[in-house]
């Protein structure tokens, strides 16, 4: 049956909010709410993952750098390397593994 979610666009910025979209045997796929100066904590992906950030400004931490990644960018990142993310705006991405 076909559905509209718009739970990413109705998720108000109040600190680090996750949600997951879609858990399949196949995929997953995680909705990140982070508002402006938060932070998504150190931590690992399980499998390798895609993240696609749709609005705001944040910094990825892994492996001793930092990425700065704005609206409509994505990045690649391999599974069980630890990393963070910290929100310079409002922001809104997608994670996807």
């Amino acid at each position: 049956m076909y559905s509209i979610n718009n739970s990413i666009k109705e998720t108000k910025f109040n600190g680090l909010q996750v949600h997951k979209i879609i858990k399949t045997d196949t995929i997953e796929i995680l909705s990140i709410c982070l508002e402006k100066g938060a932070l998504f904590p150190e931590h690992s992906s399980p499998l390798d993952a895609q993240l696609i950030v749709l609005e705001g400004n944040i910094s990825f931490s892994i492996n001793n750098a930092v990425y700065k990644l704005t609206e409509q960018q994505h990045f690649s990142f391999p599974k069980n390397v630890e990393h963070w993310v910290k929100a310079n705006e409002n922001s809104k991405f997608i994670i996807i593994r």
